[in-house]
């Protein structure tokens, strides 16, 4: 039997689908988090904890247990385990993108650096110090620009400045977040932000799968709500896109490009692009696959899901098709408006009433204490639905969020 590891960190949304994914392909499954797990004493050939942070470490670990029963796969199922999959891929010889590729994808300032050397579209940059004279740094930039950590995701910390005392309170707000303990990140990532000229224009979202070196576009969502800061909650994915088809081309070819420039090769990619008279431009490139539980949007052939499609895709097994379903499809994430605690949701019933809606997911717990962007990244919950066309989709979504309530004390 086919023995897969996935690396699950304690905060990540996609436990669930890839443990499910797993079951239904019929494979052993090894799970990996940083936290040592009560049943690892009992069952050690199922559980193992891993330092994420440390990914020549953790392929060591892995290979040592791969001596006594070897691995067919290895799975990162978000940013935090990208990197020390690919470094245990590496190790024990199985299927991967190279780890320096994936590496440079989860540092924002290693990747503009590869794109722009390839001439890939990307916002101006720079990268400054955490420990110079924002005031002074400020005067040496043009605005508007945007303020970003060099590790983080989910646009956490991530901030439009307009004018010189924005920029001086953005800077000192990624600093502050960058010295919490609850923000694992070391080197540069620790020391220094990224500063890159605002890029108007929509937003995109490309989910794909790289095969031997070649982009296979899973799906392109639309991001109808403007996002213009001065944060950047995601909110509402729609696809398939609306865009021309000349644009989506476009689109497919300076993703592609920059996950060449990257040296990325194998497994999943998420791109945000945005797109302007100039064409598009790329704002990430993620060496892994759509976050939270977005994923449920996705059905590929007969039904399968993207998780299934990944551990397909690493075990090396056959994919009959990497065509999605046709039916338009979206999810809305609901954003944390303000910090607080969660007291009470109101609005479920008649939001899950509303037509073309499949689903309501509230993953925040009542009690739970709640920070909103760019200091939070978690989403109070997960609307989906499913319609006949793609505004019929966006139309759902919209009305199905404004029956939610959220009491927040």
């Amino acid at each position: 039997m086919d023995r897969l590891l996935l690396l699950l960190p304690t905060t990540t949304y996609r436990t669930e689908a890839f443990l499910d994914a797993a079951r239904t392909l019929g494979v052993e499954v090894v799970c990996a988090s940083e936290r040592p797990s009560t049943l690892e004493a009992h069952v050690p050939d199922a559980f193992l904890t891993l330092d994420f942070a440390d990914p020549d470490a953790a392929a060591a670990r892995v290979a040592a247990a791969a001596d006594r029963r070897p691995f067919t796969a290895v799975v990162g199922v978000d940013d935090l385990t990208a990197v020390a999959a690919a470094a245990i891929a590496e190790r024990l010889g199985l299927r991967s993108s190279a780890v320096a590729a994936v590496a440079a994808a989860r540092d924002k300032h290693q990747m503009r650096q590869c794109l722009a050397a390839a001439g890939v579209p990307v916002p101006r940059f720079k990268r400054f110090a955490l420990a110079e004279d924002p005031m002074r740094v400020a005067r040496g930039v043009g605005f508007p620009c945007v303020l970003k950590p060099i590790a983080l995701s989910a646009s956490r910390g991530v901030i439009r400045a307009n004018t010189v005392d924005q920029f001086v309170a953005a800077f000192r707000r990624i600093a502050a977040l960058l010295a919490r303990d609850d923000v694992t990140v070391s080197g540069d990532a620790a020391t220094s932000l990224l500063v890159e000229a605002y890029v108007p224009g929509p937003e995109v979202a490309l989910e794909g799968l790289l095969v031997d070196g070649t982009l296979h576009v899973l799906a392109l969502f639309d991001k109808p709500d403007p996002l213009e800061g001065p944060f950047f909650e995601e909110t509402l994915y729609v696809t398939p896109s609306r865009l021309p088809r000349e644009i989506q081309e476009a689109i497919r070819r300076v993703t592609a490009a920059a996950c060449r420039a990257l040296g990325l090769t194998e497994g999943s990619v998420h791109a945000e692009l945005r797109v302007n008279d100039d064409g598009p431009w790329v704002l990430e490139v993620a060496a892994r696959s759509i976050g939270g539980l977005c994923s449920r949007t996705l059905r590929f052939g007969t039904g399968m899901t993207l998780e299934e499609l990944i551990l397909r895709h690493a075990l090396g097994w056959p994919i009959a098709t990497l065509e999605r379903e046709r039916r338009p499809a979206g999810v809305m994430m609901l954003p944390v408006p303000r910090r607080g605690r969660l007291a009470a949701v109101r609005g479920q019933a008649e939001a899950v009433a509303v037509p073309g809606v499949e689903e309501v997911a509230i993953t925040a717990h009542l009690g739970q204490e709640l920070e909103p962007l760019p200091e939070g990244w978690r989403y109070l919950g997960f609307v989906f639905a499913r319609a006949e066309t793609p505004e019929a989709v966006e139309a759902a979504l919209r009305d199905a969020t404004s029956r939610l309530h959220f009491e927040i004390a």
